[in-house]
């Protein structure tokens, strides 16, 4: 069966690239999270099943040169057949300040979440959030253009597809390079959710004005007598979702001369207190002591 013009380029072969950056899958799906997998089917739903091929080859070949994610786009250099790399370049539409200060609002007001983004992981969850505030933590196809510097007329080409796999693995490492593809880097969101989490703690916190007592001598009658039951008061204790989140938000102390040595001995403190905790909380059979 012959080809049409625009389906047919001569073979070739890649030149090799020396310290190009190889895929760390060999075979089968890339993506080993939820997040990384969503952008995976993202981005296949560009492009045809062949030139999405060729595109994991050249990432599990190591043909992908440099990538380059920043707040809303990402830049690469992907090596071809000829002498000069095609460049290529992937826009993702920022989410506006409105839509990130709703989601801000919501996942601060929830301890999960930030406990769960200190620990690297984002919980499903999260896209609940976003949606409420109107948009998509994950973005669809209507906020990704591409284009790449090769003569192929197809869009995404195969260099595309490439860098698209290769920033599903860079997702998966940081998921915070999620987070800065729609507008906000890591310290921006950790920082927009301290902010919010210190005016809630401050503002519950403020004095209400006491009342005044009441006059003992309408008090002497029943002063004796016992006030509301304490039967239904109770502590649960429970082992943290992520062990150690506030060390690690911290990071090693600059004051100490060995803070390596010095944040392993608050780690193993930590640990140590909570084994404790939970000893006291729960029998040796694995039930509630009940207090």
């Amino acid at each position: 069966m012959s080809k049409g013009y625009w389906d047919y380029f001569p073979p070739s072969r890649p030149i090799p690239v020396e310290d190009g950056i190889k895929a760390r899958t060999e075979r089968g799906q890339f993506g080993e999270h939820w997040w990384s997998q969503r952008w995976i089917q993202v981005v296949e739903s560009f492009g045809d099943r062949a030139r999405m091929g060729r595109g994991r080859t050249y990432a599990r070949k190591g043909q992908v040169m440099d990538i380059d994610l920043t707040s809303g786009a990402i830049t690469a250099r992907v090596q071809g057949s000829r002498r000069r790399p095609y460049r290529v370049h992937i826009e993702v539409a920022p989410l506006s300040e409105r839509q990130w200060g709703e989601a801000l609002d919501a996942l601060a007001a929830q301890a999960f979440f930030s406990a769960q983004l200190l620990g690297g992981q984002v919980p499903p969850e999260i896209e609940e959030v976003f949606g409420d505030a109107g948009a998509s933590l994950l973005p669809s196809g209507t906020d990704v253009k591409t284009s790449c510097s090769c003569p192929d007329w197809a869009n995404p080409c195969k260099h595309i597809a490439a860098v698209f796999y290769l920033v599903a693995e860079a997702f998966d490492r940081d998921p915070f390079q999620v987070f800065a593809l729609r507008g906000r880097n890591r310290e921006q969101v950790m920082e927009g959710l301290r902010r919010r989490r210190v005016a809630a703690t401050k503002e519950s916190e403020q004095v209400q004005p006491a009342e005044a007592p009441e006059p003992l001598e309408d008090a002497i009658a029943d002063f004796w007598a016992p006030r509301e039951s304490l039967c239904g008061f109770h502590v649960s204790i429970q082992a943290p979702e992520v062990e150690t989140a506030l060390l690690k938000r911290l990071g090693a102390p600059p004051f100490s001369e060995r803070p390596q040595a010095f944040h392993a001995a608050l780690t193993l403190a930590y640990a140590l207190v909570t084994d404790k905790a939970l000893a006291l909380a729960f029998g040796a059979d694995g039930d509630k002591a009940g207090r």
